[in-house]
């Protein structure tokens, strides 16, 4: 590779700031440029919910100091790209300066879906996705808002109505489907998180749709209406109905785009030396049968950019995405899966394992194909190791090894009760088999801890 080439990253996310410190472990003669009009510095999204409640300053959101970047000579430009000449290599900012590249990344994530309902674009209603989205959030709520409304329902929708909710802001949530999240999570799942809302005291409507947003005489939200024919009224509206690419910029142009932007399994567009990762880019097929053409999580995100920088640096790769690993907060109820679970399956074709805590609060659902080798896993409530299901689901384990071994998985056993001991005996009960149930832990024994 050249050492004079000059490689723009379009976007500091965990999907182009993983990229470019990845490139340069590799590389420490190539010019590595990141781009952002959002922050200049990368920060983590996630933790923005915490800065709203004042539980951190934005700063603490930032994984690196500020010399890091200087240090390991990645230049830092806060502008917003106008549009790109694919044929002079020349990006232009809003702010009327222009930038050469050999090489672009654009790596500029997602912005939140918006459906034309009337009055979406009111004062008072928004999305959450952005710095300038808590910003906004922060002036939107300062004072007079008697009761917040929040419209879709997903992992964005039930940190708003947290944030909200700590601001001591009623909240009203319309979700269309039948129960929360239920094109993702099982019908138990769904339930326990259902459930867990309401006992926050947040107004659930399941199977209601947002019909309009009704302006006051000053161009801000006053109440909705919804398409029962209800009025609420309201002073926020969360717009939080999923997200999608955020390329408006780059479409009407020889880039080749749909959703995202279309890139192979090494990231490149159908311009040479363009490619595109994380949330804006969207495979021309999905990378596994259980994922899809456009991948938005943080992990996934720190994976293309992994990938790509080994690519930039001369490596002959391409993206093997792995198995598949999320996680999240319903309020205060932790949620991680690993592998295959879908909202529904086969009956004929899967069999799945369920247990559920009495209090209703802590659950585990295990999948298994008809050799009862593990398919994937959720579980609510409690901490379980990524690498143990990492290297159960990658060998194929049956559902009784995986169950046996359950203690090896707790992440925490020095804090939580272990629950790994009523699902190994409920496992038993249902499946039969070699399953070994674990004797009382020492915790149990010490303090009589019961699960």
């Amino acid at each position: 590779m050249s050492s004079n080439r000059h490689v723009v990253i379009i976007g500091n996310g965990i999907a182009g700031v993983t990229c470019a410190r990845q490139l340069r472990k590799l590389d420490d003669s190539v010019r590595i440029t990141l781009i952002s009009g959002e922050s200049k510095y990368f920060f983590s999204r996630t933790a923005l919910m915490y800065v709203f409640m004042g539980h951190m300053e934005f700063k603490h959101t930032q994984p690196y100091e500020n010399w890091f970047w200087e240090k390991n000579r990645i230049e830092l430009k806060e502008a917003w790209v106008k549009s790109i000449d694919y044929a002079a290599k020349n990006l232009h900012f809003e702010s009327g300066e222009n930038m050469g590249y050999d090489e672009l990344v654009i790596a500029t994530g997602s912005k939140p879906n918006k459906f034309g309902w009337p009055g979406e674009d009111l004062q008072g209603v928004q999305g959450l996705y952005s710095k300038q989205d808590l910003e906004l959030m922060e002036e939107n709520t300062h004072e007079g808002v008697k009761r917040a409304v929040i419209v879709g329902g997903g992992l964005i929708g039930i940190e708003m109505a947290e944030m909200l909710a700590y601001k001591k802001i009623p909240v009203t949530f319309l979700v269309r489907e039948s129960s929360f999240w239920s094109n993702v999570l099982p019908k138990e799942e769904s339930e326990l998180v259902g459930r867990h809302m309401r006992e926050h005291h947040i107004d659930l409507r399941l199977g209601e749709e947002l019909n309009e947003i009704i302006s006051d005489q000053n161009a801000r939200v006053k109440a909705i209406k919804t398409k029962s024919g209800e009025e609420i009224q309201c002073q926020f509206v969360g717009l939080t109905a999923g997200v999608k690419p955020s390329i408006d910029f780059l479409r009407n142009t020889e880039l080749g785009v749909n959703r995202g932007v279309k890139v192979n399994f090494g990231f490149q567009t159908n311009i040479p030396n363009v490619y595109s990762i994380g949330d804006c880019a969207e495979f021309h097929e999905a990378p596994a049968s259980d994922r899809k053409q456009v991948e938005q999580v943080w992990y996934t995100g720190r994976m293309h950019g992994e990938t790509l920088g080994h690519i930039l640096a001369g490596k002959k790769i391409t993206y093997k995405p792995g198995i598949w690993f999320n996680s999240a907060k319903f309020l205060d109820i932790e949620y991680q899966t690993y592998g295959t679970v879908p909202a529904s399956w086969d009956a004929e074709k899967v069999k799945s394992f369920y247990w559920e805590h009495a209090g209703g609060k802590i659950s585990f659902r295990m999948l298994m194909d008809l050799q009862d080798k593990i398919l994937g896993v959720n579980n609510f409530g409690f901490r379980l190791r990524h690498e143990f299901f990492d290297q159960a689901i990658g060998e194929a384990w049956d559902g009784a090894k995986v169950i046996s071994k359950l203690d090896k998985a707790n992440f925490d056993p020095e804090f939580f009760a272990p629950y790994y001991i009523e699902i190994q005996k409920a496992f038993k009960d249902q499946f039969g088999g070699n399953v070994k149930v674990s004797k009382k832990s020492f915790i149990q024994k010490l303090f009589g801890a019961s699960v």
